[in-house]
This record gives C-alpha cells, structure tokens and sequence, in this order.
C-alpha cells in the first residue's frame, strides 16, 4: 500500500471514530426524572436496595427521598441537608407498638423541575407508624398528597410535580448530581424505578456496545475503501 494511501485510510477511520464517538456521546446524553429512594448510613447516603413499598424502617432510622434527573443510581443526586434521627424526632415522642422514622423529602433543583413548575424547598418530618408499617406508608404518614402511576412508581411527593412520572429527558434541559449541575438518571435508569426509582441500565446502548459498533463500522468501512482501490 503506497504512503498516500495509507494517509487516506487513516483520514477515512479517523474520520468514521470522530463521528461514532460524537453519536456515543448523545446517546449517553440522556437521563429520567424520578424520585431516587436512600437509607441513612451513619454520615452518609446510600442508594435503598429496596423501595419504599417493600422496604421496613426500625425505629430510629432515617431514609431520603430526592427528586432529580439521572442516568442511573451511580450518578443519582442524594438528598441534601441535615439528616440526624435526635434533631428530626426531637419533637415526638416513642409509643409502644409504634416506631419512628426520620425523612428528609428534597424536591431538587429549579433545573430538574419540569417545565413551569418550582420545586418547594426540601423538608424533613419524623413519621410515627406502626411496627410493621413500610417506608411508603411512613412517606404517606407525613407528606401527602403521594401520586403514583399504575405500575406502582413513586411520582409525586406532597403534590411534586403535579404532572410527569419516571419520563425521560435530555441532559440539555439540565440534571443535577448531588445537588450540582452535570449531565442527565435513577437511574436512567431502572433498578425497578417503581420500586426504588432507577436502573443501571441508564435506558441507552452501552459504552461497551458503542465501542463493539464502532469497531465493525470502522473495519468495513476500511475494507471497501480497499476494495474499491483495488478495482480502480
């Protein structure tokens, strides 16, 4: 193969990667506006392996609810501000054959919200429940009005938002991490977003499967080129 060819097959891949990477990207560039569901780990948030339909708090837990847009849980924002059990209960007081649960509630950031709606500032209650009660009637105890679609996934927390459930969005219109603007999740995401609210999924091609596409793209689009080299 002459020098001046090797220079046009190398444009040519160059070329093809450029554009498969710029389309990896978009595809990538998309996320779902949920509410994510967290337990309280000592001084930290972590990702709830259950939702809130089936998962039962001891008494003195604390659990948050946090409405964003994510790819997925990895990149779901967690619920902001204090989160002490002692400072949130403070104020009620133990009952035998109830427990209390500590909740923070953030309804997000103004750029999460969907379009025309502004998302209250966040809150924390203790709700009072029965012993064997779950985090979704805890939720129901202290922040009514709760909406949920028919397959059961948390959509709106004390009437917010007033419309949408689980739908996903473009990162353009904003999403943000941990309180932070960044790109779009929930996940994305499904880990049964109608039990927790998102999944690792992230809803879109992996990266891995681009970069397999991208490979096969690029090396047949190389063989032709040599083909039609050959039969000029």
């Amino acid at each position: 193969m002459t020098t001046y060819r090797r220079r046009s097959l190398a444009v040519l891949i160059s070329g093809v990667l450029c554009a498969l990477v710029a389309g990896a990207g978009q595809a990538q560039a998309t996320g779902y506006r949920y509410w994510s569901f967290w337990d309280r780990d000592g001084s930290a948030w972590v990702y709830a392996s259950q939702g809130p339909s089936t998962a039962r708090p001891s008494d003195g837990d604390v659990q948050g609810f946090r409405f964003s847009v994510s790819e997925d849980s990895q990149d779901s924002a967690k619920p902001r501000g204090a989160a002490s059990f002692d400072s949130i209960c403070a104020a009620t007081a133990a009952k035998g054959g109830e427990k209390r649960v500590a909740l923070v509630v953030d309804f997000g950031t103004a750029q999460d919200a969907p379009s025309g709606e502004t998302p209250p500032k966040p809150r924390t209650a203790c709700a009072r429940v029965t012993d064997d009660a779950t985090s979704a009637e805890a939720l129901a105890a202290v922040a009514k009005p709760l909406r949920y679609n028919d397959q059961a996934l948390l959509c709106s927390i004390a009437g917010f938002p007033k419309t949408g459930c689980g739908e996903q969005v473009s990162s353009s219109k904003g999403a943000s991490s941990n309180g932070s603007s960044s790109k779009g999740t929930s996940d994305g995401a499904r880990t049964d977003r109608s039990e927790n609210a998102a999944s690792d999924s992230g809803g879109g091609p992996s990266v891995g499967l681009i970069a397999g596409g991208a490979a096969v793209v690029v090396l047949g689009a190389a063989a032709a080129w040599q083909a039609r080299r050959r039969r000029g």
